[in-house]
């Protein structure tokens, strides 16, 4: 079942990924060669709760029932998304996607930016600026009238143009109450199929895309998706609400953009 949102839960899923943007951009102050991803999840969490909300991905089940450990996913290089925060040191010339969750006010807030750690290859910062441009031109085609295939075709046209790989398997959602509601918002598909956008629908949409074959494999830890290539991959994500007129952007990579002096990507 789809739930259409009021102006006023609107404005505290706003509040909820108000907050997201904020605890991403406490992660990007900390993202260097030598640090861990276990350090960038306990700063996140730490942050989460002295703001008053809890983080929805720790404890959240997986198809086998298997609860997520941390609060961020994670994800390095040929990892696609829900990678698990540990001890391994980010290098120079890594990048690392993390996605974020929170629970406050009984809303949720989603959202994930792929990070650069130090000098990354020319080609890697092209993957990263083509997959966050292929979020604002699905977010152009959410607005009552259009549906979700629009979004997904406007992704995967202007990523596929670009000879980068389309991920199938893993797609945004609906978001609200639940971190996962129904609609499903896949990165592909064709114009004017699937659901009817209207007014008060909030999605989250995230392209995760790859530098070489869409294919992916899931690791042994029954979480961690990677490339079966091994090829670097990019996540970046906006929960935003449909509007009449162009989307309203709940989510924000304002906070982050102002810690990375925009120098990034």
């Amino acid at each position: 079942m789809i739930f259409l949102k009021t102006e006023e839960e609107i404005e505290l899923l706003r509040q909820s990924n108000l907050l997201v943007g904020k605890t991403l951009a406490e992660v990007a102050k900390l993202i260097k060669p030598g640090v861990t991803t276990l350090e960038l999840d306990k700063a996140a969490e730490e942050f989460i709760r002295d703001n008053g909300a809890i983080p929805t991905f720790k404890g959240f089940p997986n198809h086998c029932g298997q609860a997520f450990p941390a609060t961020l996913c994670t994800s390095v290089n040929e990892q696609v998304v829900h990678g698990i925060p540990n001890n391994t040191i980010l290098k120079d010339g890594d990048v690392v996607s993390v996605d974020c969750g929170v629970f406050m006010n009984g809303f949720c807030g989603d959202s994930a930016y792929t990070f650069c750690v130090g000098d990354v290859a020319e080609e890697i910062k092209k993957l990263l600026k083509t997959t966050k441009e292929a979020l604002y031109k699905g977010i152009e085609n959410a607005v009552v009238g259009k549906r979700i295939g629009d979004i997904g075709y406007a992704i995967q046209n202007y990523c596929e143009s670009n000879s980068y790989g389309v991920v199938r398997e893993f797609v945004g959602h609906g978001i609200g109450h639940e971190m996962h509601e129904e609609p499903q918002v896949p990165n592909f598909g064709r114009r004017g199929t699937g659901t009817l956008l209207k007014k008060g629908l909030c999605i989250a949409i995230e392209p995760m895309i790859t530098m070489g074959d869409k294919q992916v494999i899931m690791e042994n830890d029954g979480w961690t998706v990677r490339t079966r290539d091994r090829k670097i991959a990019a996540h970046f994500e906006h929960t935003i609400a449909i509007n009449t007129g162009k989307a309203d952007i709940l989510s924000s990579f304002e906070f982050i953009e102002q810690v990375l002096g925009n120098k990034d990507i």
